[in-house]
């Protein structure tokens, strides 16, 4: 909430500096025009006139090219506020499916641990090793020692009848395949 006030601040803001620069271009643009008409040069070719037409000129081109350039840019944003909107709803409904999908890893997994007899403990061990820590990561992110990781390792191994980590992956991640459009499409290319 306090993300889109400060949001809609910038905006104004925003709107505010760019109504100050047209402004002031017009402003140079019309006293220009009122300073010619109130000098009355005789000499219409007079180096006076020649520089007060050309800040007209060029003031009120700035203008123009300003407010052109603006108007794209506003555009745009709305385009790619459009395609960002798009993307954060594509983006949570698969982060919705995906959790899900996890969730229901997680609890086959957690049923296989219970199967083999796994302790809390060897199964924290087991899961990080799942999920590709080393003996070190664990050790320092479950506050244990290296050493106690690696026994706990070993139990979980022994108990799961597997030989190590990468027979422990292979146990639960073997029989993963992509779906099979998506198998083809990539044997094709």
């Amino acid at each position: 909430m306090l993300h889109e006030e400060t949001d809609e601040d910038g905006v104004a803001d925003e709107r505010r500096s760019r109504t100050l620069v047209l402004v002031i271009l017009a402003v140079v643009v019309i006293g220009g025009a009122i300073d010619l008409y109130m000098d009355a040069p005789a000499e219409l070719l007079s180096v006076h006139v020649l520089v007060e037409v050309a800040l007209m000129a060029v003031s009120a081109t700035t203008g123009v090219v300003l407010w052109r350039a603006w108007r794209r840019t506003a555009n745009r944003l709305v385009v790619v506020q459009r395609s960002l909107s798009a993307s954060v709803a594509a983006q949570a409904a698969w982060r919705a499916r995906a959790e899900q999908t996890l969730r229901g890893l997680g609890q086959a997994i957690d049923e296989q641990f219970e199967a083999w007899s796994l302790t809390p403990s060897e199964r924290e061990i087991a899961l990080l090793l799942l999920k590709g820590h080393g003996h070190k990561q664990i050790a320092a992110q479950t506050n244990r020692s290296e050493r106690t990781v690696r026994q706990h390792a070993v139990a979980a191994y022994s108990k799961s009848g597997l030989g190590g980590r990468a027979e422990l992956a292979a146990f639960f991640l073997e029989g993963l395949m992509l779906p099979e459009a998506t198998s083809r499409s990539n044997e094709e290319t």
